[in-house]
């Protein structure tokens, strides 16, 4: 992780620093909405989230993270991702980066827990390796571990309508970086139900082992957010996150979620 004060305004150190340290926070800034877009899409284009009723209302691809009512109603989208995944894995183009602004920070808690998907996939044992080398994953929207829709861990609900945008895709388990080409383990938890050829259960079984391995707490690292903080982090060499909070203790995120530009092989 890098961490720094200001954003420069030559972007390709932002480029380069972003690939090199996968994770990059941008202390107490201060930005409007129009402002953290333009940010964002130096990266490259937006992809609207899914989840449409928490879109900002004058920039569909910011997605609003919070737990907080007005008038009895959510604002935004509380409890995202609280298990570990990679953003976007469940579409066919999925993601290269995702920027997170921190308007409101809970007074306990509300910490992102990345893991380092290079060094899990490295540390695989020889045989594992040659094992995993072919083998495609089937992705679908939903938490494989968790698929009970009243759970605070359960993958964000999505309405009938959400559900028939979604479809299933492959992704390489042991999957080359589009820009730097390292391998990495490629969202081994989260949206990974079934691997291609394989029948379910040994899937399940090799799926569960790759999550262990891969999820250790040796491959993590916490952030801890103030107010304005940003953050971007490599979707292609991370799983990610979100920590649970009290419901009652207000937090506010503005999202971000940039697609990749090409397939990788």
């Amino acid at each position: 992780m890098k961490e720094m004060d200001r954003i420069p305004r030559d972007f390709r150190e932002v480029w380069d620093t972003f690939f090199a340290s996968q994770v990059l926070v941008f202390r107490r800034q201060s930005f409007n909405a129009g402002e953290f877009l333009a940010f964002a899409r130096q990266f490259g284009k937006p992809e609207p989230h899914v989840i449409d009723q928490f879109h900002h209302p004058e920039h569909a691809d910011i997605l609003i993270l919070s737990n907080v009512e007005k008038d009895g109603k959510p604002t935004g989208l509380a409890d995202a991702g609280t298990y570990f995944h990679t953003d976007y894995s469940y579409l066919e183009m999925p993601a290269r980066a995702t920027t997170l602004y921190s308007i409101q920070v809970p007074k306990v808690g509300g910490d992102t827990l990345f893991a380092d998907q290079y060094s899990a996939y490295d540390e695989l044992s020889g045989a594992m390796k040659k094992r995993l080398k072919g083998l495609v994953a089937l992705h679908h929207y939903g938490n494989r571990n968790n698929l009970d829709d009243r759970s605070r861990t359960v993958a964000s609900v999505l309405t009938e309508e959400q559900k028939q945008k979604v479809t299933w895709v492959r992704h390489a388990i042991a999957r080359k970086h589009p820009i730097t080409g390292r391998t990495a383990l490629y969202a081994v938890s989260g949206t990974s139900f079934r691997i291609e050829g394989m029948p379910d259960d040994e899937a399940l079984d090799l799926l569960e082992e790759l999550r262990l391995h891969a999820t250790q707490e040796k491959y993590q690292l916490r952030l801890k957010y103030g107010v304005g903080d940003v953050v971007v982090w490599d979707n292609a060499s991370l799983l990610h996150s979100a920590t649970l909070i009290e419901p009652n203790d207000a937090r506010t995120l503005w999202r971000i979620t940039i697609k990749e530009e090409r397939k990788p092989s």
